[in-house]
């Protein structure tokens, strides 16, 4: 069940769009913000509000690359797998990471601290191999720039 705090948010974006499933992603990363991630109870919930079936919500859902669907941790490593990331190290730095985290992509690090993700692209081929962790853009990452980068997270 969602909370009134996130009722009420979602709610205040419903006038932004001209139907209410259009209102669908700032919706699920409302409650994504306050839980982490969206349940499927908590996509069924939000799916009523905007007058959509819990499938056409999920579509936007499972379309949409930064909703999660599934419980992460506390920091979510994105790493950008485009071309130009490959072409400057994206292999030696999912490497890197997954050492460093003991997890493969997709996975948890088992404090819950670190989840392991790829996504197609950070906007950053210039300065590429790149990684966002939470909403900080990491670039011209090396194995040494990575340690500093994780250690500083809480």
């Amino acid at each position: 069940m969602l909370s009134a705090e996130e009722k009420h948010q979602i709610q205040e974006e419903l006038p932004h769009s001209a139907f209410k499933r259009g209102a669908s992603i700032e919706a699920l990363k409302i409650v994504q913000k306050h839980r982490g991630w969206v349940s499927d109870e908590a996509l069924k919930d939000v799916a009523e509000i905007l007058d959509m079936s819990p499938a056409e919500l999920e579509n936007v859902a499972s379309f949409y690359t930064l909703i999660f669907r599934r419980e992460v941790g506390k920091h979510v490593i994105l790493l950008c797998d485009s071309i130009s990331c490959w072409i400057m190290g994206y292999e030696s730095i999912l490497d890197h990471l997954k050492k460093k985290l003991g997890i493969g992509l997709g996975q948890t690090t088992p404090d819950k601290r670190f989840t392991l993700l790829t996504i197609p692209c950070l906007g950053a081929c210039d300065h590429a191999p790149a990684m966002m962790i939470d909403e900080t853009l990491h670039r011209d990452l090396t194995p040494e720039k990575i340690d500093r980068i994780l250690e500083a997270c809480e």
